[in-house]
Formats: structure tokens, sequence, C-alpha cells
């Protein structure tokens, strides 16, 4: 950290890119936390100054290079296209900046682990978007399956569907690692992982598939998997749905849990409990889950506490996409 260590100080971030998804992801975060956006880049300076004087960027330079390089910016928050993601982390680290970076952690496993040994190597956290994981409605879904709310678990499924992208958009281009698993499926798979901690461990998969488009980029795509204990999940993903569905069902032994909107339970966060043929929902929490992450993120490098996901976390998230995608029959990233 170079400056805001102090609980009292706002963190100076630097933007790399303008994109859309920054005004839920940081922008909104920042200024419910009281933290600073003080540099903007992108590749076309016109649209950083458009997103600076919308968001209130305190400035625009021209290259990322010059935001990574600002001796008054602590943190990078990087949302570039999923092939940048790497080369930008990267760049960032070796400037010894803390980077949060969009999901996923970068194009396929092998920059994964060239990632997260850099960041090792160097002492500089990094932190991979999975937002959701610091919303209390996740908290509050361990906390029922470690209390066997629902018996065993026994099955794990995830929906997540999303309208169609505009034909140009960075998702149908395999050279910019698009893509329905590695935009939407990196979340699904990320719950499966860490729901292995009631299931006996990482889960396998089992088979996969996915309907293309222009031979390269899945639109769409399913995942099975199976778990040491015996459990199974599956997930749809798809960038063609009427609407976005971002549904979690935990099926135990004596009951389930539905979590209606996991990724934005801003939208709806009902967590839904049946048991004994009766069901109680419980409203956890419609705070955005990207402001409980930043909250995480800056009291971690405030402290130098560890994260509750780190860089070996990432390395196993490509490892099982790039899994998905070989057994879909389709190249990884």
């Amino acid at each position: 950290m170079n400056r805001a260590s102090s609980v009292d100080e706002p963190l100076r971030i630097g933007v790399l890119g303008a994109s859309r998804i920054a005004e839920n992801a940081i922008v909104g975060p920042a200024r419910k936390l009281g933290h600073r956006l003080v540099v903007v880049a992108a590749r076309d300076r016109r649209r950083a100054e458009d997103f600076a004087a919308t968001y209130g960027v305190e400035r625009v330079v021209d290259t990322y290079d010059e935001v990574i390089a600002a001796p008054d910016v602590d943190m990078i928050y990087n949302p570039l296209a999923n092939s940048l993601h790497a080369p930008w982390n990267l760049a960032a680290i070796r400037a010894g900046k803390p980077v949060l970076t969009e999901k996923p952690f970068a194009r396929n496993a092998s920059e994964a682990r060239e990632v997260a040994d850099a960041a090792r190597g160097a002492g500089v956290p990094i932190l991979e978007g999975f937002h959701y994981l610091f919303h209390p409605l996740m908290a509050r879904t361990r906390e029922l399956l470690g209390d066997g709310i629902i018996g065993d678990l026994r099955r794990v499924e995830v929906v997540m569907g999303m309208p169609e992208p505009a034909p140009t958009d960075p998702r149908w281009s395999y050279d910019l690692a698009g893509g329905s698993l590695m935009d939407l499926g990196c979340y699904s798979v990320h719950v499966f992982r860490h729901l292995g901690e009631f299931a006996g461990g990482e889960p396998v998969i089992t088979a996969a598939s996915a309907v293309v488009r222009d031979g390269q980029v899945d639109e769409s795509a399913t995942i099975d998997v199976r778990y040491p204990s015996g459990a199974t999940g599956a997930t749809t993903t798809s960038m063609v749905d009427a609407d976005y569905t971002f549904r979690c069902r935990i099926v135990g032994d004596t009951g389930e849990l539905i979590l209606h909107d996991y990724l934005s339970p801003k939208r709806d966060d009902r967590l839904t409990i049946i048991r004994d043929g009766t069901e109680h929902v419980e409203h956890v929490s419609t705070r955005a889950t990207y402001t409980f992450q930043l909250e995480a993120l800056a009291t971690a490098l405030r402290s130098g506490e560890s994260l509750p996901i780190g860089p070996d976390d990432a390395v196993a998230t490509m490892e099982f996409i790039d899994a998905a995608y070989r057994a879909a029959g389709l190249m990884p990233r």
C-alpha cells in the first residue's frame, strides 16, 4: 500500500478501461464506501473522458501503463476483456499495485498460473472478482449447511442466463476469450468448488456440452459434476436467454435451499429453506455484492490480512473451466 494504510483514508483507485460493468462493480461501491477513483484510461481517450465526467473520476490519462504507474494510485481495477486480464494484472503486480480483477482471472489456466506465481513472488495482493462470495447471503448459506439444516448435501444446481449481447460484444470473440463458460460458467464453477467443503472436497466433471456460434464461441453450455461424497451438481449457462437468471438450488437428504438470485441479491435477496414439507423465506440483505467485496478488499489491504480467496483459488477455477471446455469438445480460450 502507498498511502491508504489508515482506516480513515480512502483507497485511491486507478481504473483500466471504460467498461459497462464498472458502474456497478467499482463506481457505486467506491462512492458508497468513500473511496476515490483518481485516474482512468481507455483505448479511446474520448470514452475515458466521458467515463470520468459521468462517474466523477478525478483525471484521465492516455494509457493503461500511466494508470498503473501513477504514484497516487493504491489499487488497480481491471475490467478489460478476458484476454487482457492476465497481461494487465501482471503489469500491475510488477508495479507493486494490488489488483481487483474481473473474473475470470485469465484466459486459461496457464496464464492464471503465471499471474498467481508473479503475485506470490512479489507479495502483491490480487483478488478475482467473485463478488457473490462476500455477500451475507453466501455466509448464511454456509452457516445453514454447516448446521446440517438440510442434512447431507446431495445435489447443487446452478442456472446462469442473460439476454444476448450485441454482435460486437467481446463475449462473442474467441480472440478476446469470450463464451458463456468464461462469462457465466466461471461463477457456477466457483460455487461448485466452494460447496465442496460440504461434499467431501473438490468436484470433478462427469460431462459437458456446448452450443457453439461461428465454430468457436459457446453461446450456451452445460456441466455435470460429481463430488467425492457422491453428491452431484449441474449447471446451465446461456448468453441467449430472455432475461437474467442467477439461481442456485442446494439439495440435501432432508431439505433444500434456494438462492433466488445469488449473483445479485440487490434485486432479490430471498433465501428459501424447505424442510418437512414447509417453506421458510429469509430476506438477507439487498446491499450490493460489489460493495461487500470492495469493503473486504479495502480492509485486507489496510490490515495486511489475507483475503478469503487468492491466486491459488483463481488457478483452480481456471483449470476447471479449461477442463469443461475440453469435455465439451472445445479448446480452452
